[in-house]
């Protein structure tokens, strides 16, 4: 018998009772403030996104906060902050007594009913969630140490999954240097001995484009569950990485104004975006349907490889040029002239391949769920929430907890089974 099966068998033998967080809780939101209004500092200001939206230098919030963003892209976003932060366009759900509910307890609770607390977005235009539409999902309440054993177990999963995502991070970054190094061409030879600068031009993107047009709007009600394959130009910052191969949304062209289309090969640039760092990030299409390009997407056309082109686009010396001259406010803009002022090394088509080919597989290590430490991530974070699911029911078998070492043996045959 493991340790929570024989705290459970001792201290609620009949089971547990379930309360609104209400109850338990306060929903106490935070205080609006932009960045024009702090000097700076350490302390995250926690708005409405997945990541603090800058820093100030004094803090309203104190450490091992649970924050939920209120409006936004990110609605409903639940985090748990360990050092001091200012809340601004978000929430925190705090304890009222600390002797009957754990901090740790209740966030991972939370995190049991993201989808949940997603689907209580309210507002067409900018997304609202509200903390008295969260205020009565009921929690069960066992005692402090039946809910700090379950923490330890979530816990450890939790820790496991952000080393691996830390050791990811540090690849990309280890990609990142060699793709730019390889893309530099610096002082590079081939096999036969003669230097690679010999064969590479520097060239703006207007000498190769052979077409360059926008695209035409597509709103979130045009879109479909089937139709014409489209992308709309929030997810190239979201949903695609360097290059892709298949959409996934969809639209009617009958029903669009002036539709405009892009075909295999073709560079997309979403040229509105949310930070000057990111404008106009760029990808290839790879697929073979003709597709629909939503509006405030640029579409160019050339005769190069498609995967090298936006390789090369995604260099740290392309986005420099890309955010050079912008300024930020609540949205950035790029624009036709500026793309095609970029400026990239361009070697022969057969150097294009190879350079792809060697950058493809380095990223699929970085990036492709199907291996690597991707893999090992989402396997991992599977058997989190496999077993989260599991301790915070409080249903029939949910105390059936194996020890440690056969977890990890039968998380992975879980997990197996799953993919």
């Amino acid at each position: 018998m493991t340790k929570l099966e024989e705290l459970i068998k001792e201290l609620c033998p009949n089971g547990v009772e379930f309360v609104e967080l209400q109850k338990v809780c306060d929903f106490n939101r935070g205080t609006s403030i932009t960045s024009k209004e702090v000097k700076g500092g350490s302390v995250p200001v926690v708005s409405g996104g997945q990541q603090p939206a800058f820093y100030h230098n004094v803090a309203n919030r104190e450490a091992n906060s649970i924050t939920i963003a209120g409006s936004g892209a990110y609605a409903g976003y639940i985090s748990f902050w360990e050092e001091p932060i200012f809340c601004a366009d978000s929430f925190t759900v705090d304890v009222k007594d600390k002797n009957a509910l754990d901090k740790r307890y209740l966030y991972h609770f939370l995190l049991n009913k993201q989808n949940y607390i997603y689907s209580r977005k309210q507002g067409a235009g900018i997304p609202h969630v509200h903390g008295k539409d969260i205020a009565r999902i009921q929690i069960p309440l066992p005692p402090l140490a039946v809910q700090r054993e379950i923490v330890r177990i979530l816990d450890k999963f939790t820790l496991y999954s952000q080393e691996l995502a830390a050791e990811l991070a540090a690849r990309k970054k280890q990609y990142e240097f060699y793709r730019d190094k390889l893309l530099s061409f610096d002082n590079l030879t081939n096999g036969g001995g003669y230097n690679l600068n010999n064969l590479v031009r520097i060239v703006k993107l207007g000498e190769i484009a052979t077409d360059v047009y926008r695209g035409s709007g597509i709103t979130r009600e045009q879109v479909v569950q089937s139709g014409t394959p489209c992308v709309r130009y929030g997810e190239i910052y979201t949903t695609y990485h360097v290059w892709f191969d298949r959409c996934v949304s969809y639209a009617d062209p009958a029903v669009l104004q002036n539709p405009k289309y892009f075909e295999h090969g073709d560079i997309l640039f979403a040229i509105t975006g949310e930070s000057v760092e990111d404008i106009a990030k760029s990808v290839a299409y790879v697929g073979h349907d003709k597709c629909l390009a939503g509006g405030d997407i640029v579409v160019m056309k050339h005769k190069q490889n498609p995967k090298y082109l936006a390789y090369a686009l995604s260099t740290f010396s392309a986005c420099q040029q890309k955010s050079k001259g912008k300024i930020k406010s609540k949205v950035v803009h790029s624009n036709v002239p500026s793309i095609l002022n970029i400026e990239i090394p361009l070697p022969p088509l057969d150097i294009q391949e190879r350079i792809v080919r060697v950058l493809d597989n380095f990223d699929a290590i970085c990036s492709d769920l199907g291996i690597g430490l991707p893999a090992e991530i989402e396997k991992r974070q599977q058997q989190y929430e496999f077993y989260r699911d599991k301790l915070l029911t409080f249903g029939t078998g949910s105390a059936t907890i194996l020890t440690d070492r056969q977890t990890d043996r039968q998380t992975d045959r879980q997990t197996d089974r799953q993919t």
